[in-house]
């Protein structure tokens, strides 16, 4: 094995890569995955090291680092084996950190994907017998089925273990690096042109900014989670009387909130779904998802009964067509925005999770106000709703930016008590009963304002500057945005690492990638030498 082997990201891949360059880097920590597994106080230090540096050896995937090329596509490079570090710390220890700050510390840090490979372990000892095996795990190798399977092998080997035996695990048939090369094939890029074909004709009738009408309500992002052990019942009830996943029933449930609340008639949002059942490498240990856009027609009269079946049909369709780069997904909205002279805004998100082996012991509903996700609101969506259906009950997380606190409560309980409704009543209830039927506040209908064009400024220059010299492009248009003017996706991070090394600060991955034009973009950059005289200059006065 050498350290040269290397492929371009998995088309599952680039979402996690965008997503991780879109937040700052005290905020990365919020999508690590962190795992607290038992250990036998009988195991041997020695052994654990040797298990974990085993599974190392075997996918590639745990000893793999992502960095862009010189042109600033991304790659992912295998590195050779060698011993993964862990950390021990011992609950009777006097040493300055406690485990709890040693995990804390761990699973914080941001990962330098560049350069440290996507697991850490740390081994907890109580009197220096193995108590608590943590590993923090990056999304760039893990996804639900990923770390699932990982787990069994784990298992696999602390049953060996005790039984005084090798381990017996499945062959592993493909690595990443194969997935890649697979997807880089004429095959692969004829099924992800046909979806290409179907995604360019969808996003033709997407809603522009189906949140327009109540984009200035709420000055901060709000977050609240409602649990809730009837609603668990219910949707699976729902489920089994129309014959759709439950999930299916909680989307339509948020599209006819979502658009009754923001009284729209079209609504989009992006569904997180795998990618496993399609191209011929449903085993390989990395990341194999990305958002699944979804556009949902819901006119006044539409009936929740009807909508259901619409919204079971339009995720079947999307999922048949979802075999695809995001980042060319994301190149198609920006062309559409181009076309339109708007921009195309894909802010609204959706995530159904089934968490089995959780309870949450809750006899009753309850909503609770969580702490401002001021990370999150950096992100760029305008609201993420997560449905975690658990062992005993339904829990429901949402953030906005788009919903005041008293509108996301309505929102959220309003959901609880539409699903919770005799079945004749459901099946009969419209979108435009749902406004009075929550609680909404009022609609007041605000003009979208745009940006007009911007005379040219230094941050305007750098910035055509950097995404030129990025793309190889011999000229930038300002007047178009970032796609139009003939970048690529993938691509901005180095973008922004350029413009960041020149001083100038301010734009996130999804501005650019977003549909405004080059010129109104850089009237948000700032200059570091600028902002250092400003603080000089407020300090002074």
């Amino acid at each position: 094995m050498t350290a040269d082997k290397s492929a371009d990201l998995c088309w599952g891949q680039r979402y996690i890569w965008l997503r991780h360059h879109q937040l700052p880097a005290e905020a990365r920590h919020e999508a690590h995955i962190v795992l607290k597994l038992p250990v036998s106080p009988d195991a041997p230090v020695i052994g654990v090291r040797t298990m974990l540096n085993y599974l190392v050896r075997r996918h590639e995937a745990l000893r793999t680092t992502y960095q862009p090329d010189a042109d600033g596509t991304p790659r992912q490079r295998v590195q050779p084996p060698r011993g993964l570090p862990l950390v021990t710390v011992d609950t009777e220890s006097a040493d300055a950190e406690s485990p709890a700050e040693v995990i804390e510390r761990l699973s914080t840090a941001p990962f330098e994907l560049a350069t440290e490979w996507p697991i850490r372990a740390c081994l907890v000892l109580t009197g220096g017998r193995p108590n608590t095996l943590v590993l923090v795990l990056n999304h760039m190798a893990f996804d639900a089925w990923t770390v699932d399977r990982f787990e069994q092998e784990l298992s696999a080997f602390g049953a060996a273990a005790a039984e005084g035996r090798q381990p017996v695990l499945p062959p592993v048939r493909h690595q990443p690096v194969d997935l890649a090369q697979y997807e880089a094939s004429a095959a692969a890029r004829a099924e992800a042109g046909r979806a290409l074909d179907y995604w360019r004709e969808e996003i033709r009738h997407l809603p522009s900014d189906c949140f327009g009408s109540r984009r200035a309500v709420a000055g901060s992002a709000q977050s609240a989670t409602l649990t809730s052990p009837e609603l668990l019942a219910a949707s699976r009830r729902i489920a089994a009387e129309y014959q759709v996943w439950p999930s299916a029933v909680h989307l339509a449930g948020y599209a006819m909130l979502t658009a009754a609340y923001a009284g729209t008639d079209q609504v989009s949002m992006l569904a997180f779904t795998g990618n496993r059942n399609t191209g011929g490498y449903p085993d390989v240990m990395t990341c194999m998802f990305s958002p699944l856009l979804i556009r949902l027609d819901c006119p006044p009269d539409a009936r929740f009964g009807e909508l259901l079946a619409a919204t079971a049909d339009r995720f079947s369709q999307g999922q048949r067509h979802s075999y695809l780069p995001y980042d060319e997904l994301l190149e198609l909205v920006a062309a559409e925005s181009d076309r339109r002279g708007e921009p195309v805004r894909l802010g609204s998100e959706f995530n159904f999770l089934s968490r089995q082996t959780q309870q949450t012991k809750a006899r009753r509903t309850r909503l609770v106000t969580n702490p401002a996700p001021e990370a999150w609101s950096r992100y760029g969506a305008d609201c993420y709703l997560r449905m975690y259906e658990l062992r005993d009950a339904a829990v429901v997380s949402m953030q906005a930016t788009v919903l005041d606190a008293l509108a996301l409560a309505a929102f959220l309980r309003g959901y609880e008590r539409l699903l919770l409704l005799p079945a004749a009543e459901l099946a009969r209830i419209r979108v435009a009963e749902l406004a009075e039927f929550a609680g909404f506040p009022a609609l007041v209908h605000s003009p979208a304002v745009l940006p007009g064009s911007a005379e040219p400024t230094e941050g305007g220059s750098a910035l055509a500057d950097a995404v030129a010299e990025v793309n190889g492009l011999s000229a930038v248009d300002p007047a178009r945005n970032y796609v139009a003017a003939g970048g690529r996706v993938l691509r901005i991070p180095a973008v922004l690492d350029r413009l960041a090394g020149q001083g100038w600060t301010g734009l996130a991955v999804y501005d650019l990638a977003g549909g405004l034009p080059l010129a109104a973009l850089a009237d948000r950059l700032v200059n570091r030498a600028d902002r250092a005289t400003s603080e000089v200059e407020r300090f002074s006065a």
